[in-house]
């Protein structure tokens, strides 16, 4: 069934207005500045997972006062700064034994790492080491909490693997339990992706694979595993891993992904249909095209990173050839065969990705039940990926996904 969930304001597929103006709900840190407020908004978002504190993010913001909203070694010195904080604010507590505390910290520090680093390409010696250190700290997060996870590779393409962590589900409601595949997008890392909403999901039953695929994550800083069209491939090689498990039901794996992961799981569910629900995180459609718009305008749009990080991630030294491998980024002819349940979450305000590409995705799914929702700035989660809004997503998206997986 074609469903439209309808948000607190009629859904007219044009961004929500209030009196001719964005409503005030549209926050930005930095006024003007859309990538480093995205930045600062990401990092925000993941408080309420335990990604960061408000008083260590004004920090930062402090440290940026006055700073050129381009100069993105200031941005990764005060993110780094801060990581180095709160690392040793939580070595201290491990010292002493105190997992609880030393947990939780050195899970934001990890946090300000990525964050820091992610606006720097080419990497350097130094931003290596800072995600090196992230990595370390989410490590130690994991063997000190409360969360069990596990570092897992997963068996890939040519006698490849994929880095991942596998976050075991609590409260299971048997000894098999449904499962999510959890990818992130252009920029995003396996890391930051568990605080996006991971420690809600496995609440309910449902263990997570939080993975980094070609051109994320550690899977492109340290494998060269570049980006790569055919998602289809490291989406069934997760599949095929998770059924050798004998803690995950075969038949209930579902995929989610955000951002460009909007393209990524869709394609996944739509050539692997062992697949028992789909959830883009944030809407695709043609990402050549978004490309295309982006460097006619001489990178002068809305982006959450660098331009040149496009360029990075394909392995390729100018922007004509990474426009040739974008061709195939597109979803139309690949939809139409989708047949599992699929949600797609968008922002009536999402200033990357259109609302006509969400209900373009939408129209030409396959899927009987198919879902597009929609968030405003009335209610919250207006922006790219509902990133001003997380625990209403997230809320959103895991209760969907259950009704599927234990249906």
């Amino acid at each position: 069934m074609n469903t439209q969930i309808a948000s607190p304001s009629k859904d007219t597929g044009q961004p929500a207005t209030v009196a001719g103006k964005k409503d005030a709900a549209y926050f930005q840190y930095f006024p003007g500045n859309y990538r480093w407020s995205s930045g600062m908004i990401n990092m925000m978002g993941v408080a309420p997972y335990g990604g960061s504190d408000i008083s260590e993010l004004h920090r930062i913001g402090l440290m940026l006062k006055g700073k050129d909203g381009t100069d993105d070694q200031a941005w990764f010195e005060a993110c780094v700064a801060m990581g180095d904080r709160i690392r040793e604010q939580a070595e201290g507590f491990d010292a002493k034994g105190y997992r609880h505390s030393a947990a939780h910290s050195y899970l934001r520090a990890c946090n300000y790492y990525q964050f820091g680093e992610r606006f720097l390409t080419p990497k350097t010696a130094r931003s290596d080491q800072a995600y090196k250190t992230a990595m370390k700290c989410f490590k130690r997060h994991l063997e000190l909490g409360d969360i069990k996870g596990e570092v897992v590779e997963v068996p890939y393409d040519n006698g490849q693997s994929m880095p991942a962590y596998f976050i075991h589900a609590q409260n299971p409601r048997s000894e098999r339990v449904p499962c999510m595949v959890f990818f992130g997008g252009l920029d995003i890392t396996k890391e930051i992706q568990f605080t996006r909403g991971v420690p809600d999901l496995i609440k309910r039953g449902i263990s997570c694979l939080v993975i980094d695929g070609p051109g994320t994550g550690e899977a492109i800083r340290f494998r060269e595993q570049f980006l790569r069209h055919d998602y289809e491939v490291p989406g069934s090689a997760c599949i095929d891993y998770l059924q050798t498990r004998a803690d995950v039901d075969p038949g209930r794996i579902g995929i989610v992904a955000m951002s460009l992961g909007g393209y990524y799981a869709p394609r996944a569910a739509a050539f692997d249909h062992r697949w028992a629900c789909c959830i883009a995180w944030g809407a695709q459609w043609d990402y050549h095209a978004v490309w295309k718009k982006r460097i006619d305008a001489a990178l002068k749009a809305s982006m959450s990173v660098p331009g040149h990080h496009i360029l990075w991630i394909f392995g390729v030294d100018n922007y004509d050839d990474a426009l040739k491998k974008l061709e195939p980024f597109k979803l139309d002819g690949v939809v139409q065969k989708m047949t599992c349940p699929f949600l797609i979450t968008h922002g009536s305000e999402d200033e990357q990705v259109t609302m006509a590409d969400a209900h373009k995705l939408l129209a030409s799914c396959g899927s009987k039940d198919k879902t597009l929702r929609v968030y405003t700035p009335e209610e919250g989660g207006a922006q790219h990926c509902q990133r001003d809004y997380l625990p209403l997503v997230v809320a959103d998206m895991w209760n969907w996904a259950g009704d599927r997986l234990f249906a």
